[in-house]
């Protein structure tokens, strides 16, 4: 027999034997799932499957006294006289008789309100019991799909990395994570680090499933769940809650539990429906069983969440502390069906932990050693809740088709059906691709770059790119070029770029690139192209300014340091005016006033062709940036408590005519805070100045982002909603300020009638300071989420700016996909 096998086969059988095991159903037979096991007196054990399967490991042999609760039936405490491993225990569970004694009900208060308001009382008294812990984690995440359709959006969704059968069902993932983790209630910390990681079918391993998203606590005034909802034990809890005692019952150690019904006020508000259960007297959570829609999470897609918890005494410092909890999840929309769900146990609890000044850093989650590498033997021992057969067979069976869709046969043939040219390529584009070598061809189609403006007329743009994927880690590079062709101005401007990356660790990255291109003469491109050509075919107005530019550029940028981002550029370009050569329209002629020339300012000389040269030097600072150091890539996921900083220095230099030679800084401050059950607030301050002021070319003037459309593709919060293009710019100083606040449900949703809709308030002010020139200022209120069921895509805005003494008003309509 080879070692190997030998060795598998041993250890295979060691935790085969050292287990407690066996099956866990209710009184009609019925495997019950997410039941906790675990040994009497203690806060570690494990949960039951989805087939009600179970299985605790044990170290001893002897008398032990096991454990079976679940929320909805009796906790069973079993005796037990273990003589040898594997013990097969099966355990069946009767409902719980939650009964509604007989309760002296005053007139002014119920029983319920009497027992929510004690817990919101001790909310601190019970978690200062735990303000600090260490813990082993461990979760579980499962996606299924029914009926995938086999396209979407015109692409081909093939099968899922072989996860669909014949009717285009089944698990489209399955991931596992063992971690270890830290906490600290005061300052809040939280740290992790993946000891094991697996997911179904890839090389990686790499889960998701990351231990702080799941921390889902109850006792916050505000609870991350899908998005920021109002805990049911919130200081503000009977704003947004009724409650109702369904009953009460004993549990296995004597104590009275109570079983409160949690009824929203309003149906859409940012609130949980369902039960919680809570401990007589010691006034702690005992468990949760409640769910949210779609709708009071703003996300339409998802049909419905649901929460479970189980929470178990600690006699070592007296506290109730989360051991289990679920989440499962359905989503049906865009022709998908999915379900899944993501569970999770809690064990070996440490209440005393010794920690130091590195214990917790802005590193949230690192990764062990070779944690993504543990092999089958190794999972078999440390897996806490046992597969069910479908995933047991899922694992099995991609984990062997992963070897086979690696192979260069399998991918050739895969390529070979997407490598097909068809009718639509030349006009869609189209990717000649070769998996195993990490290489890709794509021709970007004319209809990808087709667009309309009054200089070139209708134009399109030819281009070839390669792409070549050097590791795994982020090294690759791409190289291309395009072609430009305008049909009016009968001109081709070609272009052409090199890009190089090296990691995805601090993420150097150098681009060189040169050619001829038309620029806008607001070099923050307020004007989509796509909305230049809507407006000017269907309403004869031509806002898109540009001008022609030769040039040859090279960039780099990388994060030097931990929240720290360095960019720079050199570009040396000719820059002349280009006029128009067409005033086609499908509008008549002279309607909205007719086009206007290329010349961005009436009142001005814009400038004469010249060669300049341009230096850009900037850094973006984002304070206490928080990041996940996975073993192949690092993801910032900053920190909202701090806004970010980005300064910029741009130095014009080398023109033949002096005064066109200058020096700006720049300075951007922005924030978005998340106001948890308030809403949403975003905060957006930029401001320049340059060192000497000159008769400067039009286009290195500082200028706005102004807005003369009524339905903006793009509805950015540095742009102004009714200003007009090019009419605020200066070569002196500027500062502009942009703040919005989405209200969510907060306002619109304590108001009767319109609280159905589940519309959301949304109010913003804008103002902008430039030298010589009067303050302009908008305010703005509007409604998102507008739509109907799980269609909630449109945003209706009213402004009225004030500039000089004048008023103006009007409307923006925006779009909001995702």
């Amino acid at each position: 027999m080879p070692k190997n096998t030998f060795l598998i086969l041993f250890f295979t059988s060691f935790s085969f034997f050292a287990q407690v095991k066996g099956k866990i159903t209710d009184t009609t037979n019925s495997p019950l799932s997410f039941v906790s096991v675990y040994l009497d007196n203690t806060v570690t054990g494990t949960t039951s499957n989805d087939n009600g399967d179970y299985i605790l490991n044990m170290t001893q042999k002897g008398k032990h006294t096991i454990v079976f609760q679940i929320l909805g039936y009796i906790t069973l405490k079993k005796e037990v006289n273990i003589t040898s491993f594997p013990f097969e225990l099966n355990i069946e569970l009767q409902e719980e008789n939650v009964q509604l004694a007989e309760i002296s009900i005053s007139t002014k208060d119920n029983p319920a309100n009497r027992i929510i308001r004690n817990v919101i009382a001790n909310k601190d008294k019970n978690t200062d019991k735990y303000a600090k812990y260490t813990a082993k984690f461990y979760s579980r995440g499962l996606y299924k799909i029914k009926d995938a359709p086999e396209k979407f959006l015109g692409q081909n969704l093939g099968d899922f990395g072989g996860a669909l059968d014949s009717t285009r069902s089944g698990i489209i993932y399955l991931s596992e994570t063992v971690s270890e983790i830290h906490f600290q209630k005061k300052p809040k910390k939280f740290k992790e680090k993946i000891i094991a990681s697996k997911v179904s079918g890839t090389d990686n391993g790499i889960s998701f499933n990351r231990a702080e998203d799941a921390n889902i606590n109850f006792y916050d005034d505000s609870v991350n769940f899908g998005g920021d909802l109002i805990s049911p034990i919130s200081t503000n809890a009977f704003s947004y809650y009724k409650f109702n005692l369904e009953g009460s019952f004993y549990n296995k150690n004597g104590k009275l539990i109570n079983k409160i019904k949690i009824i929203p006020k309003r149906k859409n508000d940012r609130v949980f429906n369902g039960y919680l259960y809570i401990v007589e007297d010691d006034w702690a959570i005992y468990g949760a069983d409640v769910s949210v829609t779609g709708a009071q999470i703003n996300v339409p897609v998802v049909d419905v969440l649901y929460l479970k918890q189980n929470y178990n005494y600690s006699a070592e410092n007296d506290a109730w502390v989360l051991i289990s909890q679920s989440i499962d999840f359905k989503v049906d929309a865009f022709g998908f069906n999915l379900d899944g769900r993501f569970s999770s146990a809690y064990s070996a609890y440490n209440f005393t932990p010794e920690y130091n000044e590195n214990t917790f850093t802005n590193e949230v989650l690192t990764f062990e050693k070779e944690a993504t590498e543990k092999d089958t033997v190794y999972w078999g021992n440390l897996r806490p809740v046992p597969l069910t057969i479908e995933e047991a067979t899922d694992y099995k069976f991609k984990d062997s088709l992963k070897l086979v869709r690696k192979s260069k046969k399998y991918l050739d043939s895969v390529n070979k059906k997407q490598n097909k040219f068809n009718l639509l390529s030349p006009m869609m584009g189209h990717t000649h691709r070769n998996s195993y070598e990490k290489w890709a061809i794509s021709y970007n189609g004319l209809i990808k770059n087709f667009n309309y403006n009054t200089v070139q007329g209708f134009n399109a743009s030819l281009g070839f790119s390669f792409f070549k994927k050097q590791n795994e880690t982020g090294k690759w590079w791409n190289t291309g070029a395009k072609v430009n062709y305008g049909f009016s101005d009968k001109r081709i401007r070609p272009t052409f770029f090199f890009t190089k990356k090296w990691n995805d660790i601090s993420r150097p990255t150098m681009t060189i690139s040169g050619g001829v291109e038309t620029a806008q003469f607001n070099d923050r491109k307020p004007i989509m192209k796509l909305n230049n050509t809507i407006g000017s075919l269907v309403r004869r107005l031509n806002y898109l300014k540009i001008y022609d530019k030769t040039f040859g550029k090279i960039s780099y940028s990388e994060e030097i340091k931990n929240g720290i981002y360095f960019s720079s550029s050199l570009e040396y370009a000719n820059r002349k005016p280009l006029f128009n050569t067409t005033d086609y329209s499908f509008a008549k002629q002279g309607h909205n006033g007719g086009y206007t020339s290329n010349n961005p300012s009436n009142v001005i000389d814009v400038f004469k062709e010249h060669e300049i040269a341009t230096l850009n030097v900037g850094a973006t600072f984002v304070f206490g940036q928080k990041y996940l150091s996975y073993p192949d890539r690092k993801e910032n996921i900053g920190n909202e408590k701090y806004p970010s900083l980005n300064i910029n220095y741009r130095k014009r230099f080398g023109a033949s005519n002096s005064e066109l030679n200058s020096d700006v800084f720049t300075a951007i401050l922005k924030q978005d805070i998340n106001a948890g059950n308030y809403g949403n607030l975003s905060y957006y301050l930029r401001g320049g100045m340059f060192l000497k002021k000159k008769n400067i070319a039009f286009m290195d003037f500082l200028q706005a982002n102004g807005n003369q459309l009524l339905f903006p593709l793009n509805g950015e919060l540095n742009s102004f909603g009714i200003l007009e293009y090019y009419k605020f710019y200066t070569n002196d100083k500027y500062a502009e300020a942009h703040i919005e606040h989405n209200f969510k449900g907060a306002v619109l949703g304590k108001i009767p009638l319109l609280n159905k809709l589940n519309f959301h308030l949304v109010g913003g002010a804008k103002t902008l300071f430039m030298a010589n020139k009067k303050p302009y200022t908008e305010y703005s209120i509007g409604l998102d989420n507008i739509g109907y069921g799980k269609w909630r895509f449109l945003r209706v805005d009213y402004v009225r700016s004030f500039h000089g003494g004048i008023k103006n008003d009007g409307l923006l309509f925006r779009l909001s996909l995702f």
